[in-house]
């Protein structure tokens, strides 16, 4: 008998699809219909958008989460190639790093109306007359409420990889791009997922302002479920709300069951730890296509394409490590690079300063810089107490991988809840009481960022080393000692990743809760947000620019003075290896 008589029946009995093939062709079938019809109306000409408006019959719902759905899986896809580009860069390069890490800052604090503001006309200028023009300023949109926690996660992994690790990679002299996707993304995955999972429900929380958009004299409107939790707010219809949160809950527990859960369970053999893990998360999506045979066989080519890709010796790239931080720091060049830092910035600086000064007065500038210390009191106060509860929560759940597994749809759900569904409890309570709206709609604020920190850590509790809790259980340590010798210091790079998106986050979060609405009810309190969504409203653009402008050196002032030493601190000292 040959080799190739013994090979044939093997090949073909591989290539034999069996119950599971067929189960899995009809869910991979189903996604592609759905992907191509909700493609389709991506397409139309803008005047079907008033031909057919937003409606608040529930049988439309199904489609209206169709359609904010594939906005929101867009975005994740463009934050991810996003994530892994900028992070890598900020990571490796020390002068890279010095504009991408500050531009960070300044990014997520920028609110999302300050990106509606300045791009709806020219997406939709892109496409004139044409729906896509919108649908990709509400995927923008949506992207810049993903893209900046994952971005941060990964630049923490990277930079805290252990140093045993990164001495492995030297000893099998792999290039700067094999490193990159043989050390760096794996030794990043269960954060990143983790982020991954929160920028998802943190689309949810913005999307009733990427899909209702209102900006000066233009007005589009997307069918979606942003819209229409955004209509059912302005008809005062409690019904529709009840049917928007069902809606959301079962379109969580979909993705969450189809895309998360199996990615979380296969990015669990990332975890760096020298034994093997009692507990490992199970997915019943990733047993399924692990049972088939032939949607196996046609995965292989990929699988084949992708340890090329991986393993690739790229010579020009290699070359281009000099300036990395790893290399010995040249004075001349980091002088010349200061230099053109410093001059960009002081140019963008006065042409601001410009604009403002030709438009507003210095009593403008000096109300915007009181709005903003009160919402930077309210920030303050909000992290506080978010750290205290979710903190221990998070190190709970992340410690027991099947309690997570349950805790994973629910957690997504509440981070996903958007503020707006909560005015008219928070609207209806105030007025009845006569409560101060100052105090009272702060909680708005936290409301969904509040979710960066309990992701974070129990990413970081997930990925804690079982050979170190078995070394403290050696060592009978327990109590406040465990807490503070053992677990703290293993999630705080984690934590800290957590409460900079949450920082950032609620400054964003200022906008939507310090303004509330409920029918004919407004409500407002003191604060930058107001004062960004009263001016936006108007078509104000140098108010909106001063609010944002002061929103950012804030944000950058805090992340600097604190945050940054403290990654700092950790990187330095709480790294593992």
């Amino acid at each position: 008998m040959t080799l190739q008589d013994m090979l044939t029946p093997r090949l073909g009995e591989a290539l034999r699809p069996n119950i599971w093939d067929v189960v899995a062709l009809i869910l991979v079938i189903g996604a592609m219909v759905l992907i191509v019809y909700g493609g389709e109306q991506t397409t139309l000409p803008l005047s079907a958008l008033d031909v057919a408006p937003v409606s608040l019959d529930p049988a439309n719902l199904p489609f209206y989460a169709l359609r904010t759905t594939m906005r929101m899986l867009l975005a994740i896809v463009c934050s991810i190639i996003f994530t892994f580009l900028y992070a890598a860069l900020a990571a490796k390069s020390r002068r890279a790093e010095i504009v991408l890490i500050p531009l960070l800052d300044i990014l997520q604090s920028v609110p999302i109306l300050g990106f509606l503001t300045f791009t709806v006309v020219f997406f939709m200028n892109l496409f004139p007359g044409n729906v896509m023009g919108a649908e990709l300023a509400c995927v923008f949109a949506i992207f810049t409420s993903q893209a900046w926690n994952m971005t941060f996660s990964m630049y923490q992994s990277i930079r805290n990889v252990p140093k045993d690790l990164e001495e492995a990679t030297q000893s099998f002299h792999l290039s700067g791009w094999q490193r990159f996707w043989r050390l760096d993304v794996p030794f990043a995955m269960p954060g990143l997922i983790w982020n991954t999972m929160m920028s998802m429900s943190g689309g949810w929380f913005f999307v009733v302002a990427s899909e209702a958009i209102t900006v000066g004299n233009t007005t589009v409107t997307l069918p979606g479920i942003g819209s229409y939790v955004a209509l059912a707010i302005e008809k005062q219809n409690l019904a529709a709300i009840g049917y928007a949160l069902l809606t959301m809950l079962l379109v969580i527990i979909a993705y969450d069951q189809l895309l998360f859960r199996p990615v979380v369970a296969w990015a669990d053999k990332f975890r760096f730890e020298q034994t093997a893990s009692g507990n490992v998360p199970s997915s019943w999506m990733l047993d399924l296509f692990r049972r088939t045979r032939a949607l196996r066989s046609v995965s292989y080519p990929f699988a084949a394409l992708n340890r090329s890709f991986s393993n690739m010796h790229i010579g020009w790239l290699d070359r281009l490590r000099l300036p990395v931080r790893h290399g010995p720091p040249s004075r001349a060049v980091d002088a010349l690079w200061f230099a053109v830092v410093a001059v960009s910035t002081g140019y963008a600086a006065w042409r601001v300063y410009q604009y403002l000064s030709s438009n507003l007065a210095l009593s403008d500038i000096l109300f915007a810089f009181g709005y903003g210390l009160i919402t930077l009191v309210r920030v303050v106060v909000l992290i506080a107490l978010a750290t205290l509860i979710w903190v221990p929560v998070g190190v709970w759940i992340g410690l027991r991988p099947r309690l997570a597994e349950r805790v994973q749809p629910l957690a997504q759900f509440l981070a996903a809840f958007p503020a707006n569904l909560a005015f008219p409890v928070f609207v209806v309570i105030i007025v009845r009481y006569g409560l101060n709206a100052n105090i009272w709609l702060s909680p708005l604020m936290i409301l969904g960022t509040q979710w960066y920190i309990l992701f974070n850590v129990i990413a970081g509790a997930s990925a804690f080393p079982t050979d170190l809790r078995e070394a403290a259980s050696s060592f009978h340590l327990g109590g406040w000692r465990w807490w503070i010798k053992v677990v703290l210091p293993g999630i705080f790079p984690y934590y800290i990743t957590g409460a900079i998106t949450a920082s950032g986050g609620s400054w964003n979060a200022s906008i939507v809760a310090e303004v509330a609405s409920w029918g004919s009810t407004h409500l407002s309190s003191a604060g930058l947000g107001a004062y960004i969504a009263k001016a936006t409203e108007a078509g104000d653009f140098p108010r909106v620019v001063l609010g944002i402008a002061v929103m950012c050196i804030l944000v950058t002032l805090v992340n600097r003075l604190l945050w940054r030493r403290l990654y700092a601190f950790g990187e330095r000292r709480l790294r593992l290896g």
